[in-house]
């Protein structure tokens, strides 16, 4: 196991490093597969670790750092959790590597592109292999460096670099609170072994417990874009879509729900927290849902589709539904991927446009594209016996059946959620591939388009049938459920098989409903209509959707615009005008005292004597007084 675990890690830093310092000298080709051949060698030692695996195992590879107290080794933790996550991983980002040979066939830099991909993969397993906090903390910032220089890839512009920026600096404050939290473990538990701070919780007050959980929840926050720090995401569609597709899908936005997961056993035992992770994601998943309905670029709506998931999954954790929560981000993995990369495959065809409003008649055009993104959309609306119809409605009955009066209301604020998901995922399906070509220049398919497609069928298939994950003995049903039963002292509770069916039934007839809705307002003539709408100036509702909340705006008000005001006031009223000016005024001083000094200096022998007597008798008058 340990061989496993550790070439699981060593192969995309390899490939990431190889690739960084020689692959400008490779032929193109070679450094694409070499970066390829990196993470599915990682994904095949993935395979075979889970082939292998019989009981959560610690490995512990070597000592990392070592001080006083503390103690820091380079150990790995694999159990249900880990492993599935490391599966996922490993094959999603495989496949967005194979789809990034053609995305990214004529980007020039191609050999930093690549290296970046596999160091973000490298880094994403880090965080899921830690069994130490700290290393858990280096995988963290990790993905976080990597995802601020791949959405800020083409910093040429400077719209993409200030994504880069508002993405790295946004994340910066949870990370902040997660390493208060970390420094606070060690000093409670003397260590930062994930296993043995888990079980020590009952040590200390239930106060500090809830401290310690919503530290950690700032730190999910901000790397998962929760409210109120999600402002990066959409922003961050500024990179290259296979970038995008990893950051939504297999990597970054979900490392705060890892987080929680992990760590629930710790801060599971405080109502506040698991209270306040709930609320969260209730809020969240309703915003993204919200303001996907009035975005028209492609990839916008897609990222406001995965804050309002996310927020799913964080309702999932507040639960304490970890089992729902976990199965819920495998199968989004599957069919985010799937709708980011069919949109690199739609945003291709129709020349680089991503508004939805100048696209149509696609299906046609772009059919393996069509069909494949179709399946995505039915996942992401939840649309009966799909991958996220069940996982979704995993998450929803523990919500019913916790049966408090906040975890109710937060059902039906899910509910509402998944009705309003299933419109706007048809209402983008609508737009972009019914009706007539809104796009003259799109007769036929390049052969990179055609590649492009082929990696579009795993995924749909995945996100279809993921629903084979909540079945006994699978992921969901078995392995990940007897794994957290036991971690929480006590198997979770199942609702009744009426019961089932009646939750079910419920979340199926919304969805169903939401496509419906859909249909009517953008299918066939409606379609038109609408169009015609979408050159108007938009309803005020519209805009305050379309702009987020205005919570940029928000921030700008509250935040940027009054520090650009101090820092306006510091550089020209204290650095100019009192520090430089200061400065300027004693040099000037010292310079005329100087010049002034130095016409002493006139060669004539009188007055250097009388220099000299002056000097003289001022020495002696200080004399005579100290005397005196």
């Amino acid at each position: 196991m340990t061989t496993y675990l550790s070439l699981m890690l060593l192969i995309p830093l390899l490939g990431g490093v190889l690739n960084a310092l020689v692959g400008r000298n490779l032929p193109r080709r070679l450094a694409e597969s070499l970066a390829c051949a990196a993470v599915w060698g990682s994904f095949v030692c993935a395979v075979l670790a889970a082939l292998a695996y019989r009981d959560p195992e610690k490995v512990v590879v070597a000592t990392w750092f070592q001080a006083f107290d503390l103690a820091l080794p380079l150990s790995f933790y694999l159990d249900p959790l880990s492993l599935s996550l490391c599966l996922m991983i490993g094959f999603v980002c495989g496949l967005i590597h194979l789809y990034s040979v053609f995305y990214m066939a004529s980007e020039a830099d191609y050999a930093r592109f690549f290296a970046l991909l596999n160091l973000f993969v490298f880094a994403m397993l880090t965080l899921v292999l830690a069994e130490n906090l700290v290393l858990l903390y280096l995988g963290w910032e990790g993905v976080g460096f990597c995802s601020y220089l791949l959405i800020g890839f083409w910093y040429t512009e400077k719209e993409n670099a200030d994504a880069g920026r508002k993405a790295f600096i946004t994340t910066r404050i949870g990370d902040t609170a997660l390493m208060v939290a970390l420094a606070w473990l060690f000093q409670l538990f003397g260590t930062l072994s994930i296993t043995q701070v888990n079980g020590m919780g009952f040590l200390v007050p239930a106060g500090i417990v809830t401290a310690l959980g919503l530290l950690m929840l700032a730190g999910a926050i901000g790397k998962s874009a929760q409210l109120p720090l999600m402002v990066w995401l959409p922003d961050a569609m500024a990179g290259p879509t296979p970038v995008s597709a990893m950051i939504h899908a297999a990597t970054m936005v979900t490392a705060g729900v890892y987080l929680l997961a992990r760590m629930y056993p710790l801060i599971g035992a405080s109502i506040v927290t698991t209270s306040a992770i709930a609320v969260v994601g209730g809020l969240t998943a309703f915003y993204g849902a919200s303001c996907a309905l009035a975005q028209r670029d492609l990839k916008r709506v897609l990222a406001f589709s995965t804050i309002s998931q996310i927020g799913y999954m964080m309702l999932g954790v507040g639960a304490g539904a970890i089992t729902a929560a976990t199965f819920h981000l495998l199968v989004h993995a599957f069919f985010k991927a799937l709708l980011f990369l069919g949109a690199g495959c739609v945003i291709t065809a129709m020349h680089h446009e991503q508004d939805i409003f100048r696209m149509g008649g696609l299906r046609r055009t772009l059919p393996v594209t069509f069909w494949c993104f179709l399946a995505g959309a039915a996942c992401l609306a939840g649309l009966p016996l799909t991958g996220g119809f069940f996982s979704k409605d995993s998450i929803l009955s523990a919500l019913w059946i916790k049966g408090t009066p906040l975890s109710e209301a937060l059902y039906f604020l899910g509910l509402l959620t998944a009705l309003i998901t299933a419109f706007y995922s048809f209402r983008m399906v609508y737009l972009v591939f019914f009706g007539s070509n809104a796009h003259p220049h799109v007769h036929h398919v390049k052969s990179d388009i055609l590649a492009m497609e082929l990696i579009l069928i795993p995924l749909a298939l995945l996100g279809l049938f993921g629903g084979i994950l909540d079945l006994p003995g699978y992921l969901g049903g078995g392995f990940l459920g007897s794994f957290f039963g036991s971690l929480n002292g006590a198997h979770p509770v199942e609702p009744s098989h009426t019961e089932e069916l009646a939750l079910q039934g419920i979340a199926g007839t919304l969805a169903i409903a939401g496509v419906f809705v859909a249909h009517v307002r953008y299918g066939g003539a409606a379609r038109e209509n609408r169009l015609q709408e979408s050159l108007l100036k938009p309803a005020p509702l519209v805009a305050f959707l379309f702009n987020g909340w205005y919570f940029d705006a928000l921030y700008q008000a509250l935040l940027i615009r009054p520090y650009q005001a101090l820092s306006r006031v510091l550089w020209q009223q204290v650095d100019e005008g009192v520090i430089n000016r200061g400065l300027d005024g004693l040099a000037n001083g010292v310079g005329s005292t100087g010049s002034w000094l130095g016409r002493w200096t006139t060669g004539q022998v009188a007055v250097y004597l009388l220099s000299f007597a002056a000097g003289g008798a001022l020495l002696l008058g200080y004399l005579a007084w100290r005397s005196l």
